[in-house]
């Protein structure tokens, strides 16, 4: 192809050489050292313990945590869904693997119970 006066030589490079878009040094970029970041949930210390989990659009299981990863996503055993239409009752789904997006709610079986509404009016 012929030069078309540009002032430059047939293969070279303008911008000073560097590679395409012109900008920054050559090579691999030096890392910086951030910190690990933390997860905000500490899973392991539910981990074989039985857990209520809530998703979106109202469904509600519980069962054993066996595994979760950083998307929340969670292995249960022994599930149970609690269904409440048209009457409540339990089905046993066994082992499932939840998602964590659709999660909404997580929480241990042991140690909560339920309690009347204080905020319910007294008759």
């Amino acid at each position: 192809m012929a030069d078309r006066g540009r002032g430059s030589a047939k293969g070279a490079m303008r911008g000073g050489g560097s590679s395409r878009g012109g900008r920054g040094p050559q090579g691999p970029q030096p890392t910086l050292d951030k910190p690990k970041r933390e997860a905000i949930l500490d899973l392991q210390k539910y981990m074989n313990e039985r857990v209520r989990v809530k998703f979106t659009g109202g469904r509600e299981v519980t069962g054993i945590l066996k595994g979760f990863d950083q998307l929340l996503n969670l292995v249960l055993d022994e599930v149970e869904e609690q269904l409440q239409e048209p009457e409540p009752r339990t089905r046993t789904l066994g082992l499932a693997v939840l998602r964590g997006p659709t999660i909404t709610l997580l929480s241990p079986v042991d140690g909560s119970a339920e309690i009347d509404n204080p905020f319910a009016e007294q008759q």
